[in-house]
């Protein structure tokens, strides 16, 4: 099988040019192509009104080798990768059974390739099931009704549930764990076009279906899933500096013994962070970022993005990434940006409000959202320098303020950018309609930002209004405030993907300070599944 890449047809080509072009570029015969896919589809919309798709296609041809040897100085074409994943291990039944804690992408993904591989994994999520869990956050979203137990947070399928499905990362992916993603992703449910487009995504409705099709995988394999069973504590036996896993501790009181944990925490369990480092966990604090969400009518990005080819069906509603490094050393980005979306209520603990961004298969919302964030660093956080829960606190206290200035009923604080920039309160609102639920406050957001923070924006925001003409729009709205972009602190392991200090315990995804996103995270939670297989079955890697 070959693979090439960069073979660029205009945007409106007829499906039938596709094979021509591949046929030219190859320099073969119609006779001599025996088949061919699509295994990426992307655009190039540096010209607007000449917008151009990029093709990377797999072909299979009579004589593979005689085209390699004549297009050995084209770096365009080549052998196509194997990109079939093969289970480093299997169970031989005498293993006592791993525990993963969390259903969130990694979680669920760690357990499905344990369940692949026969070691029945037992699957521990301190949230409901995916359709109860989907009740509890709308309930909050339209009544304010908050359960910490059941968000947008907690729950089966964990924070990405409700968020745009992005499934692409910038992660490094050498064995092509991604593509067993996308594919088990298919499998449940998913669209085949996640294949193939260059920034698949999913949306929350498509997402709840394909995660109850994952569980019933996992269980059909012998693995267990048990909802709302939060793990308060962990059991270890031996003495510092090795320590190892020997049990988990539920809420109800129950001991599973557990000699092999996957700790595939969400970035918002606190409190089990806070248990981990009363028990001695080695833990550090880590950066993250703080900042708002910010709203855009969407027909101005895909104006600007895609010109006169804006509402092409295949481009669909377009996004955008920026960032700049600002005066006072800060670093200004865009962050999950969700493309025709909503801006969505993500609070987890009570009086502490947070945000995020949403959107659906579909992208048809009016507004574009992005988070407008400013990176920090563990020299921000209050208390001792080196307190691994410092970046919680920090969270916590800029959530509070959020809270309170958007009057204490779950209202967010959302201010115009137009008296953003002013330094001055909005009162009202303008053209711009908030997409966030329960409702906005206008009000001053410098009120629950750090001044750092307010200052990189206010900076920042007319340096994108020229990349991106209208960014700086009086009448664009920015609600706030959004903390967990990702998690404050990393659970460290090492090589063998353990903890430094407790034998057994596998820290992994996003919680864990390993991943950002549901792709990264579910990559990750397959090389920990993999790492907790071969630490029972070492004999097949030796093999």
């Amino acid at each position: 099988m070959l693979r090439i890449h960069e073979l660029k047809l205009p945007l409106e080509h007829d499906a039938a040019a596709l094979k021509p072009a591949l046929l030219k570029r190859l320099g073969i015969s119609e006779a001599d192509l025996v088949d061919f896919t699509i295994h990426k589809r992307a655009w190039d919309a540096r010209k607007k009104g000449a917008i151009q798709l990029i093709y990377t296609i797999d072909a299979e041809v009579k004589d593979e080798a005689a085209l390699l040897k004549r297009h050995a100085n084209d770096v365009h074409i080549g052998p196509a990768p194997d990109m079939s994943w093969t289970p480093p291990a299997r169970a031989t039944g005498t293993e006592r059974r791993p525990i993963v804690i969390g259903m969130g992408p990694c979680g669920l993904f760690a357990g499905l390739i344990l369940a692949e591989m026969g070691f029945r994994p037992i699957i521990l999520e301190r949230g409901k099931a995916v359709r109860e869990r989907t009740v509890d956050t709308f309930a909050f979203w339209r009544k304010r009704q908050l359960n910490p137990e059941s968000n947008a947070q907690f729950g089966e399928g964990g924070a990405g549930t409700f968020s745009d499905g992005k499934l692409y990362s910038q992660i490094k992916d050498p064995r092509h764990l991604g593509r067993k993603v996308l594919t088990e992703f298919v499998a449940a449910g998913a669209p085949e076009e996640i294949l193939y487009v260059a920034k698949p995504h999913i949306g929350t409705f498509r997402l709840v279906s394909m995660v109850e099709q994952m569980r019933a995988k996992i269980e059909a394999l012998g693995g267990e899933v048990r909802f709302q069973s939060h793990v308060t504590d962990i059991v270890l036996e031996g003495k510092a500096p090795r320590r190892r896993m020997a049990g988990v501790v539920l809420a109800n009181g129950e001991t599973l013994p557990c000699d092999r944990l996957v700790m595939a925490l969400g970035h918002s369990a606190r409190d089990t962070f806070e248990m981990l480092h009363a028990r001695g966990v080695y833990m550090e604090a880590k950066p993250f970022s703080i900042g708002v969400r910010i709203e855009h009518p969407q027909s101005v990005i895909d104006r600007v993005r895609f010109g006169p080819q804006a509402g092409h069906p295949i481009l669909g509603a377009a996004d955008y990434k920026i960032s700049h490094h600002a005066r006072n050393g800060r670093g200004v980005y865009s962050f999950c940006m969700c493309p025709g979306g909503t801006v969505v209520a993500t609070a987890s603990e009570p009086g502490r409000l947070v945000t995020n961004g949403m959107s659906q298969y579909s992208r048809r919302e009016r507004n574009a959202n992005s988070g407008l964030v400013v990176g920090i660093t563990p020299d921000d956080y209050p208390g001792e320098a080196g307190d691994p829960l410092a970046g919680i606190a920090f969270q916590r206290h800029y959530e509070e303020l959020a809270y309170k200035a958007g009057g204490e009923t779950w209202s967010a604080p959302a201010q115009r950018v137009g008296d953003f920039l002013e330094g001055r309160a909005s009162t009202s609102l303008g053209d711009v309609i908030p997409s966030y639920r329960p409702g906005v406050t206008p009000t001053d957001l410098s009120l629950c930002l750090p001044d750092f923070a307010v200052a990189a924006m206010r900076e920042a925001l007319p340096v994108f209004a020229r990349q991106i003409p209208g960014y700086a729009m009086a009448d664009a709205v920015m609600t706030g405030v959004e903390t967990r972009t990702s998690s404050p602190l990393r659970l460290t392991r090492g090589a063998d993907f353990q903890s430094l200090n407790v034998q057994g315990l596998y820290p992994a995804g996003e919680g864990a300070g390993y991943a950002g996103g549901i792709l990264s995270a579910a990559v990750d939670g397959i090389k920990v599944a993999e790492a907790v297989a071969l630490s029972l079955n070492p004999a097949r890697k030796a093999a």
